[in-house]
């Protein structure tokens, strides 16, 4: 009884352990040039929260046109 209870304690370490892990965020502006941000020990909603709150768009109006344009744009590798 104590290895099957032992074994699965293992198991369920093993399942939380293996959600956190380094995750890279990549984000490039207009003119091409690129970040790298890592995210050290965390889960991937965690991480892809962190690095699309990193988008940021322009908003400005043309001829009476309004227009968004991304002036950088982040993904999670």
């Amino acid at each position: 009884m104590k290895k099957i209870t032992l074994l699965a304690a293992t198991l369920v370490a093993i399942t939380f352990a293996s959600c956190k892990k380094d995750r890279v965020c990549t984000c490039t502006d207009v003119d091409g040039d690129t970040v790298e941000t890592t995210y050290f020990d965390s889960r991937k909603k965690d991480a892809r929260a962190l690095c699309t709150a990193g988008n940021k768009q322009e908003k400005y109006t043309v001829s009476g046109i309004s227009v968004t344009d991304d002036r950088v744009t982040c993904e999670l590798d």
